[in-house]
């Protein structure tokens, strides 16, 4: 197996070695996840209310019936002061391995695409791993994305037109919501964007081992957020693991909305987005791929002014323009 990894970009690389000064890897463990979630505590996190500023804006705190049997669901409601009649919607699902993380952390992305394209966005909190093992974060999703298809009207959107979204572990839950409304017969969905998602528990690819211990999001996380989510079936080519929870192992990829996926050339997740990529259209689907030369896993929320996320900034927002219908 080939682990010579991809170099970063120069520029990039600057990013990445200033994000590490001073701390020390450890291997990762189960107390590993209390540490993620204690050091992302005592990072400032905007407000709502920061974060949209002067903006022609409104932004509603909703409680939305969760799965059946299972805790309601928290959800924050961006929608543009002013809307045009029913406009299309953008379901969002935040990052994190599927054990850390929480909806705000998305609000500034959510909030730029309210502006800049007129939408409502839908921003869920979901149960983590490893205390709410699958299927509890992909139902709590599946369950939100109802909500807003049921509430449709009350909210501002065309039900017709709306993309499910979300970066890394929110990619891959995108993706098996996606799988959950085909194969429940809805909500419907315009697309599915999907930026440099967690598809994939077996972690056999290349790139997969060219970022061990390279990076923000390392071999051994991965396999720690995968094994908190699936439990000793994580990794098993021959376990039942459902394709909702891993969607790189569905082995029908048709019917599907259209697919944009993004990924960094130097990242674990860019062999997997590329062969799920290649699983759409060999089933005849609709995707568009992008992979960004020398990016590291979240380029874009780490180097916001590099050229590189300017670029892909602007292939999302053309992307969303014509599935959107904007």
């Amino acid at each position: 197996m080939p682990v010579t990894p991809v170099p970063f970009d120069p520029a990039l690389n600057g990013v990445l070695q200033a994000m590490s000064q001073g701390q020390e890897a450890a291997p990762p463990s189960p107390a590993t996840v209390e540490a993620m979630r204690a050091s992302a505590s005592l990072m400032p996190t905007p407000s709502v209310s920061e974060v949209i500023g002067a903006r022609e804006i409104d932004a509603e705190e909703r409680t939305v019936p969760g799965p059946e049997g299972a805790p309601d669901l928290d959800v924050t409601v961006l929608r543009p002061r002013r809307p045009a009649g029913p406009v299309p919607g953008l379901y969002n699902i935040h990052g994190g391995g599927m054990v850390s993380g929480h909806r705000h952390q998305d609000t500034a992305r959510l909030a730029d695409l309210v502006e800049e394209l007129g939408v409502v966005a839908v921003n869920v909190e979901y149960r983590l791993a490893p205390e709410h093992p699958d299927p509890a974060p992909v139902e709590d999703c599946y369950a939100g994305l109802r909500w807003m298809s049921e509430h449709a009207a009350e909210l501002g959107v065309d039900p017709r037109r709306v993309v499910v979204m979300g970066g890394s572990a929110g990619g891959g839950l995108s993706a098996g919501v996606a799988l959950l409304a085909r194969d429940r017969g809805g909500p419907p969905l315009a697309g599915q964007l999907l930026l440099c998602p967690m598809l994939d528990d077996r972690n056999t690819t290349v790139s997969s081992h060219q970022y061990d211990g390279l990076g923000t999001w390392q071999r051994a996380m991965n396999l720690l957020g995968w094994r908190a989510l699936l439990g000793d079936r994580a990794g098993d080519p021959a376990a039942e693991v459902p394709v909702y929870a891993a969607p790189a192992r569905a082995g029908d990829l048709s019917g599907l909305p259209p697919a944009f996926v993004e990924a960094g050339s130097a990242e674990l997740f860019r062999d997997e987005d590329v062969a799920y990529a290649s699983a759409v259209w060999a089933a005849g689907g609709q995707a568009e791929l992008h992979i960004w030369q020398g990016a590291f896993h979240g380029f874009d929320v780490f180097a916001p002014d590099h050229e590189v996320t300017r670029a892909a900034l602007a292939a999302r927002l053309s992307w969303l323009r014509r599935v959107l219908e904007l």
